[in-house]
């Protein structure tokens, strides 16, 4: 599973400010930290008196995003279920029960590659809150850490009186550090809408979301980075059109062990990091929480899988492969809709 608590993972930071270079005015822009990661609002049109107010409003909110899905804070309402060891049901906000509804939908659909039980897998390869690890793990520990997860072991229960989720595994360990930087963005735009502000782009970490245009009444654009360590290498750029963006990367979360680069992305039929040529996948999608969703998983499967289930499920992929000194890209019809290039300017 994928960790994306490296700011704008693949999605270039100028984006938040409408990467128009020759801006004759500026939105107002705010910024905080979150989730391990920073998180950031661009808004137009709004009395600069304002801004100390939003500024509180918004790390209020994101405070209690992260006192929800947390698997760093024993606190956490997550983290409470995970310290569970037993199978009751146990009670949850509706919007967790929504970020578990979707992750198991999307988990189904990618055959279990994006899987947020696999808790136990992160930890052994030292990508959650445990150490990193001093060896590799032995063939023994990764099985051990396998058989604590599995989709098929938790379900959400919806009703009249609440929401509860419910582990037959007393073991269970649930890990939404995958999909929690989409589910605080989309959250940053509910509260920019309740707030009367319909001009904006926010993002937590590597999921961004825009509504409206700029400050010059321009569409808010996003560049894709590619994936290099040069900061303003764009591999393409995108009118959001309203829509979420999250990008999963492998090429800059990683450490080296017995001489062998671990990547942060895990494989949970394998139970070990990924290995192949796919190293950047980005999803745009209605909502920055499935754009999330689905970006991890497409990770996991690699290029060719990834982009046969890009076409089966219509979704806007764009994939960047490591082919030999250099890179290549694949993108699916839906998401040539999206680029700056294909529209007039």
């Amino acid at each position: 599973m994928c960790l994306k608590n490296i700011l704008l993972i693949g999605l270039m930071a100028c984006a938040l400010s409408g990467c128009e270079k020759n801006d004759s005015q500026q939105a107002m822009v705010l910024e905080g930290k979150t989730m391990g990661t920073v998180w950031r609002v661009s808004v137009a049109g709004v009395e600069p008196q304002r801004k100390a107010t939003l500024q509180q409003m918004i790390q209020q909110q994101l405070d209690h995003d992260d006192g929800e899905l947390s698997t760093w804070k024993p606190d956490s309402v997550l983290s409470q279920f995970n310290q569970y060891q037993g199978t009751a049901a146990q009670p949850v906000s509706a919007d967790m029960a929504d970020i578990v509804t979707l992750a198991l939908r999307i988990g189904k659909k990618t055959a279990g590659a994006m899987d947020i039980t696999v808790g136990p897998l992160v930890n052994l390869w030292g990508f959650g809150p445990t150490q990193q690890p001093l060896h590799t793990p032995t063939d023994a520990e990764i099985a051990a850490a396998k058989a604590l997860s599995g989709l098929q072991h938790l379900r959400v229960i919806q009703g009249v009186a609440g929401q509860w989720l419910q582990k037959d595994l007393p073991g269970l360990y649930v890990d939404l550090s995958t999909m929690g930087e989409g589910y605080a963005t989309d959250h940053l735009a509910r509260l920019m809408e309740q707030q009367g502000i319909t001009n904006y782009l926010v993002s937590v970490g590597g999921a961004v979301l825009s509504r409206g245009v700029n400050a010059n009444q321009l569409p808010w654009r996003v560049a894709i980075q590619k994936p290099t360590d040069r900061e303003n290498a764009v591999e393409a750029r995108v009118d959001l059109q309203g829509h979420g963006i999250s990008t999963s990367g492998s090429y800059r979360n990683y450490y080296e062990l017995d001489g062998k680069r671990i990547s942060h992305v895990i494989d949970p039929s394998t139970g070990r990091p990924i290995e192949h040529k796919l190293v950047s996948a980005t999803v745009i999608a209605t909502t920055a929480l499935e754009a999330d969703g689905w970006d991890t998983g497409l990770m996991v499967l690699g290029s060719e899988r990834a982009q046969a289930l890009a076409l089966k499920e219509h979704l806007a992929v764009y994939l960047i492969t490591k082919q030999g000194d250099g890179f290549s890209h694949w993108m699916s019809p839906q998401f040539k809709s999206f680029l700056i290039d294909q529209k007039s300017q």
